[in-house]
């Protein structure tokens, strides 16, 4: 009989608790702090550099998605680009940061959860006989076996726990979003020195060939002052023209070299395991698609990682918040509790104990509210953050739109000019070789030609980068829709997309 009331108060007990409980989680449908909206961003309806020929086709259209280097259709850039996603060490930083975020996300979704912990104990004990009414114990020595469970559970009342969840979640995403930051830009760096590499092959192989045109200029110099027909300063000029230009085919291999081992860190290679044959550069930039300037809001993971660290200060604003409020935790405990083995788990031996407690801070000299004035102060940095990296976007592609346009056309000149310094050289030499000039008027005519050849492949040079960089201010073919997605938590939650 003793044993059924014990259990039935404490079944009383527990539906007490159990009906006290559900109470809380109506409640718990209150979450304090602003609902997240994204902020409208103004956009231009077309970019202002866009040249006439350009596609305004969507840039998906023809940037594979996590492979627009292949636009270029150069094999082995591809196949550098390749090694990036599997080797390189900044990247897998990044990546290692994003499982950070992750985990942190799971921890504080813990909180939405009770805690449980459980435990054995087991003491032999001797009371002193001479303590008050120690003598009347019918012994002094007693074992207490004990095996109690507890639980606690904090009740979300105010959506302080769910708020938290929201921000590491937010957070999570943006880490997630650096990510792809991280691998765009170490793409586009890979093909920009590329394309530098390469056309710094062409120069090399230009002067190499003007050196091989100086060399026969200067034996036919050299013929001509044997024959009496040309001077020693003839002889002297051609020299100093043709080591000249020798020293600047070797000059150019200082660079080369510097980027050959950039390329190999890159891929993450000791950059004495790279190397690179000469391959001169010879291609045009690619036709681009730009699409429309609002697309950049959910094609740049840079936009999309202030975008969401945004939602994150908005979160964490609930979460000052509801410091106002007190906060409500459930506890219980149970277990069984026995002086030897043979009565440990008998029924008088178990043990029942559930209790609510609530705790609200009364005087904090302020401190809640300047928490709170931090929290809307954080939330605006990352407004006026998310509206700069949108400017800063909209900078960066009209920047390459307006560098690829310029250059084309300079390209176009550059090469008018050469065209026409050939001209000027071979009508020197003529005159050179007919007796009717000095040889001061052919080396101004070579200085002049392999200046603007110079200057024209170092423009081809320049365009392929300005290629590259425009695809990486474009997003590389990215879309927010790759994100991890969250799962919302209440009503007043909310993923920004």
């Amino acid at each position: 009989m003793r044993l059924k009331k014990v259990l039935w108060s404490a079944g009383g007990l527990r539906a007490r608790i159990v009906l006290f409980g559900l109470g809380l989680l109506v409640l718990s449908g209150c979450t304090v702090g602003p609902r997240y909206a994204r902020p409208t961003t103004p956009a231009p309806p077309q970019f202002k550099e866009l040249p006439p020929n350009w596609k305004p086709a969507e840039p998906s259209d023809q940037l594979a998605k996590g492979n627009w280097w292949e636009i270029f259709q150069d094999p082995q850039l591809n196949a550098l680009e390749q090694q990036i996603n599997v080797s390189n060490q900044t990247l897998k930083a990044a990546q290692a940061q994003f499982e950070q975020a992750r985990a942190a996300v799971r921890i504080n979704r813990s909180f939405q959860y009770p805690t449980v912990t459980g435990g054995v104990s087991a003491t032999r004990n001797h009371v002193s006989v001479n303590r008050p009414n120690g003598r009347l114990a019918p012994t002094n020595n007693y074992t207490d076996l004990q095996l109690p469970v507890d639980a606690s559970y904090e009740a979300d009342v105010w959506g302080r726990v769910r708020r938290t969840v929201e921000a590491a979640r937010a957070s999570a995403q943006a880490t997630a979003a650096d990510v792809e930051s991280v691998s765009l830009s170490l793409h586009a760096e890979l093909a920009s020195d590329y394309f530098q590499l390469r056309a710094l092959d062409a120069e090399e192989q230009l002067l190499n060939s003007t050196v091989a045109a100086y060399e026969k200029a200067l034996e036919l110099t050299q013929n001509r002052f044997s024959g009496g027909v040309a001077s020693q300063v003839d002889v002297a000029q051609a020299q100093t023209q043709l080591e000249t230009t020798r020293a600047q085919a070797i000059d150019v291999g200082v660079q080369r070299a510097q980027f050959e081992h950039a390329i190999a860190v890159l891929t993450g290679k000791a950059p004495s395991t790279l190397t690179l044959a000469s391959a001169p550069l010879t291609s045009t930039p690619p036709v681009i698609p730009t699409g429309l300037p609002s697309d950049l809001l959910e094609r740049r993971p840079d936009i999309a990682a202030t975008e969401r660290r945004m939602a994150a200060a908005n979160a964490e604003i609930g979460v000052a918040k509801a410091a106002y409020y007190p906060t409500i935790t459930l506890s219980g405990t149970g277990g069984f509790e026995g002086s030897s083995i043979t009565n440990w788990f008998n029924g008088p031996s178990g043990f029942v104990a559930a209790g609510v407690s609530a705790i609200g801070t009364v005087f904090d000299a302020g401190r809640r509210r300047a928490v709170t004035d931090q929290a809307k102060a954080a939330y605006n940095q990352s407004v006026a953050n998310y509206q700069e990296t949108v400017l800063t976007a909209f900078q960066d592609v009209e920047d390459n739109l307006a560098a690829l346009r310029i250059l084309e056309q300079e390209a176009t000149t550059e090469n008018a000019a050469v065209t026409a310094a050939e001209h000027s050289l071979a009508l020197s030499n003529n005159r050179y070789k007919g007796g009717v000039t000095t040889y001061l008027e052919v080396i101004t005519a070579q200085s002049v030609a392999l200046s603007d050849e110079r200057v024209a492949v170092q423009i081809a040079g320049r365009r392929m980068t300005a290629a590259v960089l425009l695809i990486k201010a474009l997003g590389g073919g990215w879309t927010t829709s790759t994100l991890p997605v969250v799962q919302k938590d209440g009503p007043a939650s909310n993923n920004g997309q």
